[in-house]
């Protein structure tokens, strides 16, 4: 209901290997439940370093689908191998998948990926750089904060402090051709059903303050169809209810203090963002960059015009624009070669 939409998704449909580099399967316990990865090294040199793929929201399926391949084939060619893996209970991982995994939890496990490369002394391991989409723009600060000399930070599409599906509604909503009253409506009820739920309130109380909501489209579509159940909406609060809201904006906030956790990081960090995002506000990301990380370390950022929420050309950045009207899946120019040049500059 208001965590961040599955979009991890579309960054990797359609994409193939150039088969480049040397690849085998590499697995590492997490709470005592063995995940399935794959680690590419580059071919006939020692490689840089070791970047690690860290995942968006959603399930995966990244080994058996060979996921980011074009990503990765780009930081081979710029010398450093990279590691990718499957969430528990996706693919080949063991365990079960928990839609609401802590990005905190999320972050310990992209530590125990990095100890266990260590551990076998996997080449390049001595230097670890992170790559990540989304969801990982909030988990890849931590693991900074927490794990001592992380070389260098991707962010593409990163996030602020805080739950960004209003932004995605509202946006989608205008590209839907909805008027901007309607909107008003729509989000005002979108918003007191997170503090109604949040504040401890009964299903019935949900349901009469939020008549048009329910019947609105765009969510119904997003949702699959699913009404919100009795039963689903108590199961959803007792969770939901642990976490911290804005009280201004209403807003679930994902990290506490989070332009302070920002502050810490000194590794360089390359920000790329899609300047047709309509997932996730993008300038709002880009001014907490400027005013955090913009004082503390290298900071890069490129945007990309007519280039969506996932680093492909697109038209509208609508949620189901691909889907609907058949778009192919062309990378944003100049996106791969960005990260290139400045991986090159890393050295």
């Amino acid at each position: 209901m208001n965590k961040i939409i599955l979009i991890a998704l579309f960054l990797l449909i359609g994409i193939q290997s150039n088969g480049q580099g040397k690849q085998q399967l590499f697995d590492f316990e997490f709470e005592q439940v063995t995940l399935n990865g794959v680690l590419n090294i580059p071919e006939e040199v020692t490689p840089k370093g070791i970047v690690l793929i860290v995942h968006g929201s959603g399930q995966t399926n990244a080994v058996a689908q060979n996921w980011y391949a074009d990503v990765r084939n780009i930081m081979l060619k710029a010398g450093y191998g990279t590691y990718m893996w499957d969430k528990m209970g996706c693919g080949n991982s063991g365990g079960t998948f928990n839609y609401n995994q802590t990005v905190q939890n999320s972050a310990s496990e992209v530590i125990a990926a990095i100890n266990r490369l260590k551990e076998k002394k996997v080449p390049g391991s001595s230097d670890i750089g992170l790559w990540g989409v989304s969801r990982a723009g909030w988990i890849n600060p931590i693991v900074i904060n927490t794990y001592e000399n992380i070389k260098f930070w991707i962010s593409v599409s990163g996030v602020d402090d805080k739950e960004n599906f209003p932004y995605l509604f509202e946006e989608n909503l205008k590209i839907n051709g909805v008027p901007p009253d309607s909107i008003a409506i729509l989000s005002n009820e979108l918003n007191q059903g997170y503090r109604i739920t949040h504040s401890g309130k009964s299903f019935e109380t949900y349901l009469s303050a939020t008549p048009n909501l329910r019947k609105n489209d765009f969510l119904n579509r997003f949702n699959n169809g699913r009404a919100i159940t009795k039963e689903g909406y108590y199961d959803y609060q007792k969770t939901f209810m642990e976490e911290k809201l804005d009280a201004e904006t209403g807003l679930q906030v994902y990290i506490q203090d989070f332009e302070t956790l920002l502050l810490n990081i000194k590794c360089p960090v390359l920000a790329l963002f899609g300047e047709t995002d309509k997932h996730v506000d993008w300038r709002k990301t880009k001014a907490l960059y400027e005013r955090t990380l913009g004082k503390t370390t290298a900071l890069t950022i490129t945007s990309f015009s007519d280039c969506n929420h996932n680093l492909f050309a697109c038209e509208t950045g609508g949620f189901y624009e691909f889907q609907d009207n058949g778009l192919p899946w062309k990378r944003c120019e100049g996106f791969l070669e960005t990260m290139e040049g400045w991986l090159h500059d890393q050295e």
